[in-house]
């Protein structure tokens, strides 16, 4: 964060000063919310969490250097040569702090949302981005009320673009994250059932995606999944589209502003296709398996054209793409052993595309290993149910399914749909049994589950099964 004053950060967060400083013009170098990472200057906001109230750790950020914090809770104690910003919640503080932040830099700012395939949308996108202008990224996973203020707090004016990304769980998050980061580009990829359990049906996972245009910049942009049976039926209702943005399309279907054709999505390490835009033709080479990935591959090109970035610079951003770390991770172990790690997250849709690009991989047998996924409600039995038919579908020769749901719904519906196969695996230590006989020379696995189920230790337990064989 660029320098502001005590100031600016009681006009931003409508805060009141308590105790004796008065110096409003007082320096403020950045915002933490960990008193740790304090180097000195910045302002400590004191979180609630469900577990820890961080007005505990108030003296010792402040003995740390900070300049002063951000409290809901008046302290007992007032050190006269430090400030005191009160104000009712912390949390929301930091947003309003971030939102008056943001609008001090007048620069392309390009959101992220949608079910599944957010994070490797923003990489690729932000990868593009970064051929041509100094872009800012969301770091890792960090797309709600906490990590998307913290994002938009480290912009500066070296800074001439910013790629971030909008998570939620429930109605009013993405319109609460969106009012914050007031994106030039509105970007959705799709409309699945991760967090049905919480919004109860498509419909409303789709009512609240697009909450992401409320935020949107007049005479902004969406780019939009044109495959999606609910991201198309804006093309033919725009009075549901809040600020009357320029809608693009990319995906397969002919109507699709760009569009994949000559898709090759044999390859083991790598996928292929003919992107069909309106700046012509190009052959695009994605660093990662797995034919989903045209979808953000063809967000980044809409995105790069958009703001000007020459195509060659689009190819080489996309061919340069690092997927982030557990997801569709491509590991080559020893004895020709191929490893999937996808294990960050999972969703009926992601499952699906994961057990899709474990089919093609050249390898003596395929064996996917399959956790609970998380936060379905109702739909629980039904969508896990659903992954298991499409697992026994596949050119699959096992599967270790690993868990309460995925072994009673998941995997009984695998065996129920003709799939030979198939292990019901409690917990990871049964699932370690199961795959000290099934890893062999020549093998391919995929591990993948709800990010509470750490089937890392399993992708772990293979690789270590693998350098095994060859000691």
């Amino acid at each position: 964060m660029e320098q502001i004053t005590l100031r600016d950060l009681l006009n931003a967060t409508k805060g009141r000063l308590a105790g004796s400083f008065s110096n409003l013009e007082q320096p403020v170098t950045g915002a933490l919310s960990d008193n740790r990472k304090i180097e000195g200057g910045e302002v400590f906001f004191a979180y609630i969490g469900e577990k820890i109230d961080a007005h505990r750790f108030v003296p010792a950020a402040l003995e740390a250097g900070a300049a002063g914090v951000v409290v809901s809770q008046i302290p007992e104690e007032l050190r006269d040569d430090k400030f005191y910003c009160v104000v009712e919640d912390t949390m929301l503080a930091a947003g309003d702090l971030a939102r008056w932040y943001r609008a001090q830099f007048n620069i392309p700012v390009l959101a992220i949302t949608g079910s599944v395939g957010k994070t490797t949308t923003k990489e690729m996108t932000a990868a593009v981005m970064a051929r041509h202008f100094n872009t800012l990224k969301t770091e890792g996973n960090l797309n709600n009320n906490i990590g998307l203020p913290r994002t938009l707090l480290r912009l500066n004016h070296e800074i001439e673009a910013a790629v971030v990304e909008m998570g939620m769980n429930h109605r009013g998050e993405i319109s609460y994250l969106t009012g914050i980061g007031r994106p030039t580009t509105a970007i959705i990829t799709n409309i699945g059932e991760a967090h049905i359990g919480n919004l109860g049906s498509k419909e409303n996972i789709f009512k609240a995606k697009c909450e992401i245009f409320e935020g949107l910049q007049p005479g902004g942009t969406a780019i939009l999944n044109g495959d999606d049976e609910y991201l198309i039926t804006l093309r033919n209702h725009p009075e549901q589209v809040p600020n009357s943005p320029k809608l693009i399309y990319v995906g397969e279907a002919p109507d699709c502003d760009y569009q994949a054709v000559n898709i090759h999505d044999e390859y083991a390490d790598h996928l292929e296709f003919t992107a069909r835009t309106p700046q012509g033709e190009y052959e695009v080479t994605v660093p990662a398996p797995g034919r989903h990935l045209i979808y953000a591959a063809l967000t980044a090109m809409a995105a790069g054209f958009l703001h000007g970035v020459p195509a060659q610079e689009i190819l080489d951003g996309i061919r340069d793409f690092q997927s982030a770390r557990m997801r569709m991770e491509i590991r080559q172990l020893p004895g020709g052993i191929q490893l999937i790690n996808d294990t960050y997250n999972a969703n009926p849709q992601s499952m699906k595309s994961a057990l899709n690009a474990l089919s093609h991989l050249e390898a003596g047998s395929r064996i996917a290993v399959l956790g609970d996924m998380f936060e379905l409600g109702e739909l629980e039995e039904e969508l896990h149910r659903g992954v298991g038919r499409h697992a026994a579908s596949l050119n699959l020769n096992a599967l270790v399914a690993v868990g309460k749901a995925a072994a009673a719904y998941l995997a009984d519906e695998a065996e129920k749909s003709g799939m030979q196969q198939v292990y019901h695996c409690a917990d990871k230590e049964e699932a370690k049994e199961v795959l000290k006989s099934l890893v062999k020379p020549g093998s391919a696995f995929l591990c993948k589950a709800s990010r509470g189920m750490a089937l890392e230790e399993l992708s772990a337990f293979i690789s270590e099964q693998a350098a095994g064989q060859t000691n």
